[in-house]
């Protein structure tokens, strides 16, 4: 397979420390593989069940970017140029302008920084201004709060909560629904 971009971008995004870019083949390797076998990173992941190869991963990917309705993106540390994680676009519904934004710092080196902040502000801007979706949203468990300060920092609010969604060690854990609006479809939410 070619080394080059999944999906090519207008522009770039980038932040201080953070440069968020198509994922490459490339980016795929046995330490990317690692993150997605790492049961701590996993425990919130609703899909973790899944045992994930490169070929598995590509063809996913491959997948959503033909169906044009999911997407992957590589997170760089722009001191190091190393990929550190993802973000996934998707899966988009194109008929209301919507879509869930997953962002994953996979290596544990680069925790504790506000990366994953970081991380979701770029996914914002690029969701809005490359792909023009209205609103991204997403949920996560209600324990999971690492994630739901992410989120809320980087402009997302609480829209619900779903009562006892998920079982965690057979105990029911709500499922927090987090939003953040496009300002040009939404401007008097800015």
């Amino acid at each position: 397979m070619e080394e080059t971009d999944l999906v090519p971008l207008s522009r770039s995004y980038a932040s201080e420390r953070l440069l968020l870019r198509s994922l490459k083949p490339s980016d795929i390797d046995e330490t990317f593989l690692t993150w997605f076998q790492d049961e701590e990173l996993m425990r919130f992941y609703t899909n973790s069940r899944q045992t994930h190869t490169r070929e598995s991963l590509l063809h996913n990917i491959n997948q959503g970017i033909e169906a044009g309705t999911s997407y992957v993106f590589a997170i760089i540390d722009q001191a190091s140029g190393t990929c550190i994680g993802t973000i996934k676009l998707g899966p988009i519904n194109h008929d209301h302008k919507i879509s869930d934004l997953v962002v994953l710092i996979g290596d544990r080196r680069f925790h504790g920084r506000g990366l994953a902040v970081e991380a979701i502000r770029l996914g914002n801007k690029l969701a809005f201004g490359e792909f023009g979706i209205r609103k991204l949203f997403g949920g996560m468990f209600e324990t999971n709060q690492s994630s739901f300060k992410a989120y809320t920092r980087a402009g997302w609010v609480e829209e619900g909560r779903l009562k006892g969604h998920y079982l965690v060690d057979n105990q029911p854990v709500d499922r927090i629904l987090v939003a953040c609006f496009n300002p040009a479809f939404f401007p008097d939410l800015a």
